[in-house]
């Protein structure tokens, strides 16, 4: 049984004027989230306008499912209590020039000594999922199997268009955001758990980053957890969406350990072109022809449908397969993220972007 869990990250915004806020200590006070999360379960981020949950261990995405709309309305009827919005966008909207406060937290604030204007920018939120392998070696072989996949789950998730009030024309701007950092965007291929371990403690002890937790590789092996953490994603607009790509990410590494149990090769791809590829994804979304890893440019659609033709049996192992059809039909009905943000500021304004990007009771 491959276990999973989520981590997702939220924006406070000013309910007038849509800017961020830093009430993320305030929210986590309010009595009434106690009923609903536990203190560790909604944590600080960053900064001080950011907060981040995390579900439990989850054996199922109906379970995964149900935690997440649990902690959403937490923090969601918490935000509205101390007096700001929560909204589940990868980028604040709108930002004025006073930079958001740091958390102080010493690793924060170390971070801050480091990036400078970087962090004064870090106003993005991302989602990542877990998924469990049995030791660190199988977990980069699954790492080198999971990779080539990173742009289309870019492109798929991008729910950040919008950045200081103006369209950037990326569906993913968070993903351009993080990849400014000395360590980001798709990783390398390993050899095995020992060349892992071994480049990344080079990367700490040449002082390129301060520790093993700023190897912000969309994805990487845990330090905490016996786990993969897939960190491409933008935090989805819904509780669903996010249950879906749970899924998805799930059924990837139960096909990627069946290949290796199997001995059957991970395709090889070149850095430069996966970096480009990922770089393609964060612009485009689905909108149109994406470069894929293997070197050509193909119809974003074609890339969906093969994803789920390769994921297919390993999601009938887990029982999956319905749910995760079912809710990919309705995403891709419903449009991507990014769209959906344009399509609401385009009718309604910045009210009704903060209405769909915001935290609701009864998200899904």
């Amino acid at each position: 049984m491959i276990t999973l869990g989520v981590e997702e990250e939220y924006l406070l915004l000013d309910p007038a004027t849509a800017l961020p806020v830093p009430l993320a200590d305030e929210v986590r006070a309010v009595a009434g989230i106690r009923a609903l999360a536990t203190r560790e379960e909604v944590k600080p981020e960053l900064l001080q306008a950011q907060l981040e949950v995390a579900t439990p261990v989850c054996a199922e995405l109906a379970e995964a499912g149900g935690h997440l709309l649990r902690l959403r309305h937490a923090v969601g009827a918490a935000a509205a209590e101390a007096g700001c919005r929560a909204i589940a966008s990868g980028a604040a909207p709108l930002a004025d020039a006073l930079a958001v406060p740091v958390t102080p937290d010493p690793r924060y604030l170390q971070l801050r000594g480091q990036g400078r204007r970087l962090i004064e920018e870090q106003l993005v939120n991302g989602m990542h999922i877990h998924v469990s392998v049995p030791d660190r070696a199988t977990g980069v072989a699954v790492l080198n199997r999971l990779r080539t996949w990173l742009p289309l789950l870019v492109a798929m998730a991008g729910n950040s268009p919008l950045w200081r009030g103006q369209d950037t024309g990326f569906a993913s701007w968070r993903t351009v955001v993080y990849g400014r950092w000395p360590v980001s965007g798709p990783p390398p291929e390993f050899t095995d758990g020992a060349d892992y371990d071994r480049r990344v403690n080079a990367l700490v002890r040449a002082g390129a980053i301060g520790d093993t937790r700023q190897v912000y590789w969309h994805v990487r092996l845990s330090d905490r957890y016996p786990t993969v953490e897939v960190r491409c994603f933008d935090v989805q607009l819904t509780a669903e969406e996010a249950v879906m790509f749970a899924g998805i990410v799930r059924g990837l590494t139960a096909t990627a350990l069946r290949e290796h149990a199997d001995g059957v090769p991970h395709a090889s791809c070149p850095p430069e072109m996966l970096s480009a590829a990922n770089w393609h994804a964060a612009r485009y979304g689905l909108g149109g022809r994406l470069v894929t890893p293997d070197g050509h440019c193909r119809p974003a659609g074609d890339l969906v449908a093969h994803l789920l033709d390769h994921i297919t049996p390993a999601l009938d192992e887990y029982g999956d397969t319905r749910e995760v059809t079912s809710l990919l039909h309705r995403f891709l009905q419903h449009g991507e993220p990014a769209t959906r943000q344009r399509q609401a500021l385009a009718s309604g304004g910045i009210q009704a972007l903060v209405d769909l990007i915001g935290l609701h009771a009864g998200d899904g």
